[in-house]
């Protein structure tokens, strides 16, 4: 009865790609189209008019990232799933980081939907006048931002540790475990950079995120296409127990 109700790793492998695709996906379009497209780094003006002229695209944004932190959750307890039978530890270890990074944005979210409001609903900000108004909208939308540079440190530790598994699993290939261990590094030096040396920070991006972009990819396809070797992790969930 037990082995007849058992979800099966390839389920969780093939749930765990249409996720990764969806965070990509989303992630990318509230970055790169919705965020990308109305802020406009240094020019709070021109950045509160865009964002006026376009409110409907950025509350898109908004629900496009607050879904894909979802998901995101969800996927890293398929990933804890899926590599627990290399090393029990280090598979709890890397959730907790994935994870803290998925909490760490959930929290700096707010300042996107509070920057959003001061824009879109000023009344409770008649004091102030309408570059004050702008120029907090926009320190807003920084502050998430620089959230979102600290929950990379935590993330790329996650993609390193979860490399390693992937790495030594042996239903997976090795040479996905190599790709997904070095793209922690270039996180690692974006988010650091960022707050130690700024300058080289926004001459490398976004060269020193392709590494990340590309494992991640690769990995997502990987759970979506081809899985595990299910044999292979029995076979090593047997022995680990």
């Amino acid at each position: 009865m037990k082995n007849s109700t058992e979800v099966s790793p390839q389920t969780y492998a093939r749930v765990g790609g249409l996720l990764y695709l969806f965070v990509i996906v989303a992630a990318g379009f509230a970055e790169a189209y919705a965020r990308g497209k109305l802020i406009v780094s240094g020019d709070a003006a021109a950045t509160a008019s865009n964002i006026q002229a376009h409110e409907t695209l950025f509350r898109l944004g908004f629900a496009a990232d607050l879904s894909n932190l979802a998901c995101d959750m969800a996927l890293a307890v398929i990933l804890y799933v899926l590599v627990r039978p290399v090393n029990r530890n280090l598979a709890l270890l890397t959730t907790v980081m994935k994870l803290a990074a998925d909490i760490i944005n959930v929290g700096v979210l707010l300042f996107m939907f509070v920057g959003l409001r001061i824009l879109v609903d000023g009344s409770f900000l008649k004091g102030f006048d309408p570059q004050q108004v702008q120029a907090l909208a926009l320190l807003m939308f920084k502050l998430h931002g620089s959230g979102f540079t600290i929950s990379m440190v935590f993330f790329a530790i996650a993609l390193i540790i979860l490399g390693y598994l992937i790495y030594k699993s042996g239903y997976f290939p090795k040479a996905l475990g190599i790709l997904v261990m070095l793209s922690g590094p270039g996180y690692l030096f974006n988010s650091y950079a960022r707050f130690l040396a700024p300058p080289l920070a926004d001459a490398l991006y976004p060269w020193s995120l392709l590494p990340g972009f590309v494992a991640e990819l690769a990995l997502c396809l990987w759970l979506l296409i081809k899985g595990v070797d299910l044999s292979k992790w029995q076979e090593k969930a047997r022995l680990n127990g």
